[in-house]
Parts: structure tokens; C-alpha cells; sequence
């Protein structure tokens, strides 16, 4: 996607007041003053620590497993996705696993995964 189409994006989202988060790519989220970022789980990079980021700035990932929770805690994230819950994948956690996993961090999470 080029910077030409995010930025009609961006101006419908402001316009309708929706957040809009750009997906692995913290330095053009920040560069077009995006609502923030969305980091996927395969994502271990840390070097948006460095980057000054207005408060206003989210970042969010997504997780699976313990060790990738703790990732994303190193990598500041906002709130966690955690999948899947539901639906039957390689990802699969259950109801069960999920709360367990809910309750080993701090971070908001929020559930993802077959719930309609």
C-alpha cells in the first residue's frame, strides 16, 4: 500500500472518528501521525523503544504463547491480542488456556479468534 492511499485512509477515519493503526510498520505510523501501530506476533523487534512517541501513540500486538506475551511486554505494547480461542488452528488455546495465560500479565488483552 502506498503513503498516498494510507493517507486517504487516514482522512476517512478522522473524518468518521475511527482509530487507525498501521500494521508493522511503527516508523510510518509515526512519520503520518497514525492512532498507532499494530505489531504481529512473529514481530520481536525492539527498536521503536528508541523513537519518541507522542502519548496519544498505541502500539498493540498479538500473541499466542507465554514466551510471545512476554515479547510484546519487553516491546511496551499497549494491549495484547491473544488467539486463537476458538477457532480450531495451529494457534488454538481454548477457553481454559486463555484465561491461564490472561493472568500472567499486566497488559490488557483481548480475546481474538472465532468469537462472532
Amino acid at each position: 500500500m502506498d503513503v498516498s492511499s494510507i493517507l486517504k485512509i487516514k482522512k476517512y477515519c478522522k473524518k468518521k472518528n475511527i482509530k487507525f493503526f498501521l500494521s508493522n510498520n511503527i516508523k510510518l505510523a509515526i512519520k503520518l501521525d497514525l492512532d498507532g501501530v499494530y505489531v504481529p506476533s512473529f514481530n520481536n523487534n525492539m527498536s521503536h523503544l528508541s523513537f519518541n512517541l507522542k502519548k496519544k501513540f498505541k502500539i498493540i500486538g498479538s500473541a499466542h504463547n507465554l514466551k510471545e506475551i512476554r515479547i510484546k511486554e519487553l516491546q511496551n505494547v499497549n494491549k495484547i491480542f491473544l488467539s486463537s480461542i476458538f477457532k480450531k488452528n495451529k494457534n488454538y488455546l481454548g477457553i481454559n488456556k486463555f484465561k491461564l495465560l490472561s493472568n500472567l500479565t499486566k497488559k490488557k488483552i483481548v480475546a481474538l479468534g472465532g468469537i462472532s
